[in-house]
């Protein structure tokens, strides 16, 4: 029997995608999730984590986007807030970003999830895959010594499996040469990445999963984003409507058979 690490980004979002999250964690129907530590509320949704956090893999999910940085005013948030991806990727391009600056940030999350899970994240991952950029790189590498355990990394999507080539062409073409460089450095790297569709069209996340559990090879990594929605969600992100779609499919029957269907099990859950 196959099994494929089925990871749910974005816990600490918000409240209500934390809710759906953690039903998913309590019914053994994810192998785990990646926590963005960023907002004010980070702390109490840390302790909502604690009593799964010992029987499934949580991880921490940098990032680099959108959101308020943890180290304030700096060339990466002139104004406290991350830039959009392609602001990010044209600052460092040009040499507008200090890769210092990238460092700070990312030892400042990283500070917040070991003071509130008292423990290493289990993976790590970036929100919007910033973890395959050249600083991040940099950073995991002169971080490594740190980890007694070290976290596994998640790798790149294959090629000609996804109806976004567009997108995880572009993923892949970030993700070049990252896990030679990360298993350099002592990380393990799982993949092939799974889980790109269209999020405008949430009817195509069930056939998305159908068609991905026919083909991926054992340890494979499939992200999904499930979650329920409120106010805070509607300030922080734009993906919203998927999220109550992906849940429901995922905390159905249907998706317990399609697992069984395609022999397939969930990797990090104990049967």
């Amino acid at each position: 029997m196959r099994r494929i690490w089925l990871i749910a980004d974005d816990y600490g979002l918000s409240p209500a995608v934390d809710d759906g999250i953690l039903e998913l964690l309590a019914a053994g129907m994810i192998s785990g999730t990646g926590c963005m530590t960023v907002f004010s509320d980070w702390p109490d949704e840390a302790r909502r984590l604690h009593d799964v956090a010992g029987t499934v893999a949580v991880g921490l999910h940098l990032t680099l986007t959108d959101q308020p940085s943890l180290t304030g005013r700096s060339t990466l948030a002139p104004d406290g807030t991350m830039p959009s991806l392609p602001r990010l990727l044209r600052g460092l391009l040009f040499g507008q970003i200090r890769t210092s600056d990238i460092a700070r940030e990312l030892d400042a999350q990283i500070g917040r999830f070991l003071e509130a899970m008292q423990r290493p994240p289990a993976f790590i991952d970036g929100h919007q895959h910033v973890h395959f950029l050249q600083p991040v790189r940099t950073w995991l590498r002169e971080r490594a010594p740190d980890f007694a355990a070290k976290p596994w990394l998640r790798g790149a999507p294959a090629v000609g499996q996804s109806p976004l080539p567009g997108k995880t062409g572009f993923v892949r073409l970030l993700a070049a040469g990252f896990a030679g460089s990360a298993t350099g450095s002592g990380y393990m790297v799982r993949g092939p990445l799974a889980g790109f569709y269209p999020w405008e069209r949430p009817d195509k996340f069930a056939p998305t999963m159908r068609e991905s559990l026919k083909r991926l090879p054992d340890g494979a990594v499939f992200m999904c984003h499930p979650g329920r929605t409120d106010a805070a969600l509607r300030r922080r992100d734009k993906l919203i409507e998927a999220r109550p779609v992906e849940l429901d499919f995922l905390a159905s029957q249907d998706f317990e058979a399609l697992l069984s269907e395609s022999g397939v099990a969930l990797a990090g859950i104990d049967p």
